[in-house]
């Protein structure tokens, strides 16, 4: 039976498949798997407890979600992104959370804050010991902040447009290496950013999600790309 859909409007996976897709995709988030290394199907297969046939329906489904390259008759290889190309998808996404915010300012319900405050809240929580935060709960959290926003702003083609950036393993990373000043610094923008949206304030909403989104890039740049030069 096909029971997964990974993404909306992609291919379903089969419960095999979307095991695959699931390890493989965290193994490179994780960085165990890294930029550039070629992927070999019985290696995988090992990996994940599967056959190959799902393995190669979890490579085409991660290709579709820029997660590896497919090259035809030379195998799979994680993505490799070049400075460039990292500096891009944050401009992008700056530019559509940002515009969310703008649009959310005017839009957003109070049950749609409410759940934005208890993902604020919630991070608080997890970050409240500077020595063992609970990142995991701070990357749930997150997710559920962000994505309550993006449907507060109510544009499907927007929603749309920022799903697919959310999820590219560049910025997924980005998180994962956050210091505990890090997460406190990221929580107190999304405070801002909840404290501009019950004021009904586009302006400042974008600026704050801006900032936000431009901070996570210099992390990211700090922790994954060689210094110039």
């Amino acid at each position: 039976m096909l029971i997964h859909a990974h993404m909306k409007g992609k291919r379903v996976l089969s419960k095999a498949s979307a095991k695959a897709y699931a390890i493989i995709r965290q193994r490179i988030i994780d960085g165990a798997l890294a930029p550039g290394e070629r992927l070999k199907e019985e290696d995988l297969a090992s990996l994940c407890g599967v056959s190959r046939t799902p393995i190669r329906d979890a490579l085409r489904s991660l290709a579709a979600d820029l997660f590896v390259t497919v090259v035809p008759n030379h195998g799979a290889y994680v993505n490799d992104w070049s400075p460039d190309d990292v500096e891009d998808i944050f401009t992008m996404r700056g530019m559509l959370e940002g515009y969310a915010a703008q649009r959310a300012a005017s839009r957003i319900t109070e049950e749609e804050l409410d759940i934005m405050q208890a993902s604020a809240d919630a991070i608080e929580v997890a970050i409240a010991n500077p020595d063992e935060p609970d990142v995991e709960t701070f990357l749930a959290a997150n997710r559920t902040l962000h994505e309550t926003l993006r449907q507060a702003a109510n544009s499907t083609r927007l929603n749309t447009m920022l799903g697919q950036l959310v999820e590219m393993p560049v910025v997924i990373r980005t998180a994962t290496s956050y210091t505990p000043g890090d997460l406190r610094r990221s929580n107190d923008h999304h405070q801002e950013l909840i404290d501009a949206l019950r004021a009904g304030d586009g302006t400042w909403a974008e600026a704050t999600m801006v900032a936000h989104i431009h901070a996570a890039y210099q992390k990211y740049r700090r922790a994954y790309q060689p210094p110039e030069g």
